[in-house]
């Protein structure tokens, strides 16, 4: 069975183990998704499968994805996402995925997309020091030199400067499934996964599990 989801990011929370210990989590309603198409090595170069997660009214959709959910007959989904696998002949367009596909113990990939901090300084980007803060310097939180004048005279690929922060698609590979509650469709993550609350995430098992 190929183990991936869709989820969506509910927030944080802690709880305790058998031995007394705090857990740091990341509570993930995970599912149910259903396979929406399946991409296969003859007819698309590779496998994979299409996931659809979320209920949707038929107004906020546009018409090629009306006639992408018409084609397969099934009902109108939210949130669309694709995940590579091995293999495609266990699955089926149709077929339901719900968060029982994990159990405790499991290790997951989860992909999100960072939150948004705007334009930024290097100070809050790339952590670096302040100048000092007496009124003769006038060098406070600016990038610092730009290195050589004449020889090259440019600045060279890779300086640290200010710019766009956060927005991007992150991977944290190996988190651990602490607990899975079947009834609400709810998966425990130890630690932090990408994004705010109401993120949604692409969760997979680990790729270097051994």
């Amino acid at each position: 069975m190929n183990k991936t989801i869709i989820g969506k990011k509910v927030g944080m929370t802690q709880i305790f183990d058998e031995k007394g210990l705090v857990i740091p989590v990341t509570v993930i309603e995970a599912g149910p998704c259903t396979v929406t198409q399946i991409k296969t090595v003859e007819t698309d170069g590779y496998n994979s499968i299409q996931l659809g997660f979320g209920e949707v009214k038929e107004k906020h959709l546009n018409k090629p994805l009306k006639g992408h959910f018409a084609k397969s007959k099934l009902a109108l989904k939210k949130h669309l996402r694709e995940f590579r696998v091995n293999s495609t002949e266990e699955t089926k367009v149709g077929d339901e995925i719900k968060v029982d596909a994990f159990e405790q113990g499991d290790k997951i990939d989860v992909q999100g997309t960072t939150k948004g901090k705007g334009f930024q300084g290097v100070i809050k980007r790339h952590s670096q020091h302040r100048g000092p803060m007496g009124h003769g310097s006038m060098y406070h939180r600016r990038p610092g030199s730009m290195g050589p004048t004449s020889t090259p005279g440019r600045v060279f690929k890779g300086k640290k400067l200010p710019g766009h922060m956060g927005n991007v698609t992150v991977t944290i590979q190996n988190l651990d499934v602490v607990r899975v509650d079947l009834d609400k469709n709810v998966m425990l993550v130890k630690g932090s996964v990408p994004g705010p609350k109401g993120a949604i995430l692409k969760i997979k098992k680990s790729v270097k599990t051994a």
